[in-house]
């Protein structure tokens, strides 16, 4: 038995009957994993690019989440939540990335001492983009857990109980850091310059 033609089990929007969903138990983790890939590997980039601020960091964050996934794929017991799987796995190896470049950052503000200086750019560009550069930067400054629960909230537009399964918190935690998060957006917006 196959799956309906251009549906996964994992696309988020397709729900399949039941003799496709046995179906889809039976692939391997390479078919598997190979139709996460396509279907969900640009939007876990981006929600790790939102989460780390690097491009390229964010790219191995989710391909180390795509190759956890495919080494586990024999112990998920239940293959509608391998998506789920692999967000809880970008914001962990997002938060893991945070936690590694502060200990080098300091590792070399140390060593260097030196002072920095903040240049303006040459021309400002349109208002548009200086304040979506400055939202960007007030969503930087925001504590981690309410950086995470505004970018998977506003950005990815998942559900309280998927921020809660993504970031490992109940669903109170997420209201509790995405109102946080809000305030200081709206304080830190309102006094910029």
């Amino acid at each position: 038995m196959t799956a309906d033609v251009g549906t996964t089990p994992w696309d988020g929007r397709a729900v399949l009957a039941e003799p496709a969903r046995d179906a889809a138990r039976e692939w391997s983790a390479d078919e598997a994993v190979t139709a996460l890939f396509s279907a969900h590997y640009r939007g876990l980039v981006r929600l790790a690019v939102l989460l780390l601020h690097d491009e390229q960091a964010a790219e191995d964050v989710v391909q180390d989440a795509y190759v956890g996934l495919h080494r586990r794929w024999w112990r998920l017991r239940d293959a509608d939540k391998a998506l789920g799987y692999l967000r809880t796995s970008v914001v962990n190896g997002a938060r893991s990335a945070l936690r590694h470049r502060g200990v080098a950052d300091r590792y070399v503000a140390a060593r260097r001492q030196v002072d920095e200086q903040t240049v303006a750019s040459a021309e400002t560009g349109a208002l548009a983009l200086l304040r979506h550069r400055e939202v960007l930067e007030a969503v930087r400054r925001l504590p981690a857990r309410q950086r995470e629960a505004i970018v998977l909230r506003y950005y990815a537009e998942l559900s309280e109980a998927e921020i809660a399964d993504a970031m490992g918190v109940s669903k109170g935690s997420v209201k509790s850091h995405a109102a946080r998060g809000m305030a200081a957006l709206r304080l830190g917006l309102e006094q910029a310059p």
